[in-house]
């Protein structure tokens, strides 16, 4: 991904600065300044203390040892960590706000207009019952399959609905530091 961009409403909000990245390795990680660090996991998953640690475990002999780090990293998280990450993430079936998400959500996308309908209406339900956007790790599931996971996710009580959400940011954010170093 030589030259894509970080950019996204997430890295902003915690003020993680959006830059041009050129990095498409580990080793091109490991050895990067420590704010173009911060800037590159912010842009998969902004919630400072993440990003912290995962700076912080640098240098990481390999993709393998990068995604333990991630898995305890985010087992460390509070929800008061994740509260502002889900916020910042385009809701299932809208116009997304970076490369990443619009990849992600392409099976949305693409949907016919009564199921696109039925999304809205089950985000709209969802952030009603729960407070925040409804997260899924969407990359390689169509509208249909996206909605019934919507749908079954309605009932839900509140406390089991966060371990779920902050287990689906946990895969994408899996995803989003690989497609970085991966490429």
């Amino acid at each position: 991904m030589a030259g894509s961009r970080l950019v996204g409403s997430t890295a902003r909000a915690y003020g993680w600065p959006m830059v041009t990245s050129t990095m498409t390795s580990l080793a091109q990680f490991n050895a990067a300044g420590a704010r173009e660090a911060e800037a590159a996991v912010g842009a998969c998953c902004a919630a400072p203390p993440f990003v912290r640690a995962i700076v912080a475990g640098r240098p990481y002999a390999s993709l393998e040892a990068l995604s333990e780090t991630v898995d305890a990293a985010f087992a460390r998280l509070e929800w008061a960590d994740l509260a502002g990450t889900l916020a910042a993430h385009p809701r299932i079936g809208d116009r997304a706000t970076s490369s990443w998400a619009a990849g992600e959500q392409a099976g949305a996308l693409g949907a016919a207009g009564e199921v696109r309908a039925a999304l809205a209406d089950g985000n709209r339900a969802y952030e009603q019952r729960f407070g925040h956007v409804f997260l899924i790790c969407a990359t390689g599931l169509s509208a249909d399959q996206l909605l019934a996971g919507l749908r079954a996710r309605l009932g839900n009580d509140p406390a089991v609905e966060r371990r779920v959400a902050a287990e689906e940011l946990r895969k994408i954010t899996q995803l989003r530091m690989r497609k970085l170093l991966a490429a």
